[in-house]
């Protein structure tokens, strides 16, 4: 089965919404460019950098859907844990934490254990630790689901704020009036192919 084929796409500052039904290959080229995949044929550049490369994993920050949280964490234990991870330390690693937990509203709940998190928190805490080292590139799958309404209008703020300090921001999603919303490009997909 090829999960991607014939892609060719530039993805430059700004949100760029990433739609497409189940199984159309979202998450195929979200792994390829986040690094998780390596193509069998062609290539695959961030920053300059080949996507399996370390050097090109510095520049992305990745929240996947699917949750990958320690639960006997609260939110942060979890953050610094994860900015430890990227090199942080001291009072770089706890202003950095700090910041990041307001930039995301979580602030006021980040001692809260994440077994205890509602979805939407769940997921704020994930996008917190994508932005932990303050990528170039932000790729976000499926970033709404779960999220109340205020939430949704929030996080979409926060991505058009990203936007609009430079970074480039890949949202996925397969609600399509959902990307029309705040993304200033869309990519569709099916069949592992950019239809357009």
């Amino acid at each position: 089965v090829i999960g991607v084929n014939d892609i060719r796409v530039s993805i430059g500052p700004g949100v760029t919404g990433l739609v497409g039904t189940n199984g159309a290959g979202k998450t195929t080229l979200i792994k390829l460019l986040t690094g998780h995949l390596q193509p069998s044929l062609g290539t695959v550049t961030v920053c300059g950098h080949s996507a399996w490369s370390a050097a090109a994993k510095r520049h992305i920050g990745y929240c996947p859907e699917v949750d990958t949280l320690y639960d006997e964490m609260n939110g942060r234990q979890f953050l610094s844990a994860m900015a430890r991870l990227h090199g942080l330390y001291g009072p770089t690693l706890h202003e950095r934490v700090e910041e990041t937990l307001a930039q995301v509203g979580m602030l006021d709940r980040a001692n809260r254990r994440l077994r205890g998190c509602s979805k939407g928190m769940r997921q704020r805490i994930k996008l917190g630790q994508a932005l932990l080292h303050d990528p170039d590139l932000v790729v976000v799958d499926e970033p709404l689901n779960g999220v109340d309404p205020v939430g949704r209008v929030e996080l979409m703020d926060l991505f058009r704020g990203l936007a609009a300090r430079g970074k480039a921001v890949l949202v996925s999603s397969h609600i399509l009036g959902e990307m029309d919303e705040f993304a200033e490009r869309i990519l569709f997909m099916a069949r592992g192919r950019l239809l357009a």
